[in-house]
């Protein structure tokens, strides 16, 4: 028997439905639900909204407030930013954003912070912030079922997308985020390999929910 909080932590590249599964999971066991992704894309937001440089966010990170409202929605400085941080222009910068050790430090120490049961989705979520999460997940997928994944996403925000835009901006991300100095993505020793390419967000989420019977002994 698990006592005390649940953590689990589900890494991976970009647009492997980090996010949709920990969302589906959170629900399933009345967990709460932290996208970390979308804390970083809001620090983004909040920069290219003020034309604020890279260089410039530690004398800016005091002004910046990033939280959930009662639906799990990321706000920003009390406003929900559900929709503008998905645009392309926070995506091809939130990588840069994220590299930033006093970025990573205040939004990690936010992260560490929540007191109860949580799926969270990430990049360093079971390296960094949960390193003695009780299960983690590493998700990936073929690059050619990613890009379709985040073209088909973007295409109902921009009709003027590409494939080949989105190509680029997703092997851009993923080298920045494997390359990075502070808290790089990679795979921690104990997580589990989740290769959604062919399987469906159902498959996918009774394939975690079963993994979580076998191993913590956790049912719903």
């Amino acid at each position: 028997m698990v006592l005390g909080p649940i953590h689990i932590a589900i890494d991976g590249y970009s647009s492997t439905g980090k996010s949709t599964l920990a969302k589906a999971l959170a629900k399933e066991l009345g967990y709460l639900y932290i996208d970390s992704g979308a804390m970083y894309r809001a620090v983004t937001w909040y920069l290219i909204q003020h034309h604020i440089a890279i260089d410039q966010i530690e004398e800016v990170l005091d002004d910046i407030r990033v939280d959930f409202d009662q639906l799990q929605r990321i706000c920003l400085n009390g406003e929900v930013v559900e929709k503008e941080i998905r645009q392309m222009e926070v995506s091809e910068k939130v990588s840069e954003v994220a590299k930033v050790a006093a970025v990573r430090k205040k939004l990690v120490e936010q992260q560490q912070g929540f007191n109860q049961s949580v799926v969270m989705d990430g990049r360093d979520i079971g390296t960094v912030v949960f390193p003695s999460a009780q299960l983690k997940l590493f998700m990936t997928a073929s690059p050619e079922v990613r890009v379709q994944r985040r073209y088909k996403e973007l295409q109902q925000q921009l009709s003027s997308i590409t494939l080949e835009q989105v190509r680029a901006n997703l092997q851009m991300r993923d080298y920045e985020d494997e390359h990075r100095e502070v808290d790089p993505l990679k795979m921690a020793s104990d997580a589990v390999v989740l290769d959604n390419s062919n399987l469906s967000q159902e498959e996918q989420l009774q394939w975690v929910l079963r993994l979580l019977q076998e191993k913590l002994n956790i049912t719903v």
